[in-house]
């Protein structure tokens, strides 16, 4: 959530270092303070690293439904008028905003982002300061959680892509019964107008 783009960059910083004071006094002590200077940058160097997994691995969801709002919107026809995101860097679909949105609205609102602190705080007992290395079966095991976001996505969009699916094939078999009749101009308002019903009546989330 204070990932999205219009989210100043200052608050994210300021929250970040909000985060570490309240979660230090918590970290059980280690050998750190006795290293030398380049000892202590590989240190910091290396849970900053595990921090940005960690951060990529909890934004997942929100990949899912970026993806899965694409391929709603592609179904549907409303690809091309890509709007602004105010939660990405660059245009997306509607749909995809709409699912973001209530990703976030669902995510504050079952107070997930409490588990989610205290989960960064109990990585801590798993992974103490020093204690881990990027190993590739790390690497390997995220690339893995990374392919599964597809899946996720296609799960959420099965209904739209359904119904486009059905739609398309009945005005295949209307193409060929009628020649004369505008099938691409017919199926682009059914689809439409179907492929929102659809989307409005499942419940996905």
């Amino acid at each position: 959530v204070f990932s999205a783009a219009n989210f100043p960059p200052q608050l994210r910083v300021a929250l970040a270092a909000l985060t570490a004071f309240l979660i230090a006094p918590l970290v059980p002590m280690t050998a750190a303070g006795r290293a030398d200077l380049w000892g202590l940058v590989g240190l910091m160097v290396l849970e900053v690293a595990f921090g940005l997994l960690l951060g990529f691995a909890s934004r997942m969801l929100f990949y899912a439904l970026e993806i899965a709002g694409g391929l709603v919107a592609t179904e549907v026809g409303l690809m091309i008028p890509a709007g602004i995101n105010p939660l990405t860097p660059g245009t997306t679909s509607e749909i995809s905003t709409i699912f973001q949105y209530l990703a976030a609205m669902l995510f504050l609102t079952l107070n997930l982002h409490h588990g989610l602190l205290a989960a960064f705080q109990r990585s801590y007992q798993f992974l103490p300061i020093g204690g881990g290395a990027l190993q590739p079966q790390l690497l390997v095991d995220i690339l893995g959680r990374t392919s599964h976001l597809f899946w996720v996505a296609v799960q959420v969009a099965a209904p739209v892509v359904a119904v486009s699916f059905i739609i398309s094939l009945v005005f295949a078999f209307l193409g060929r019964a009628v020649p004369p009749m505008n099938v691409f101009a017919a199926n682009f308002s059914v689809r439409l107008l179907a492929g929102l019903a659809a989307f409005g009546l499942t419940r996905q989330l």
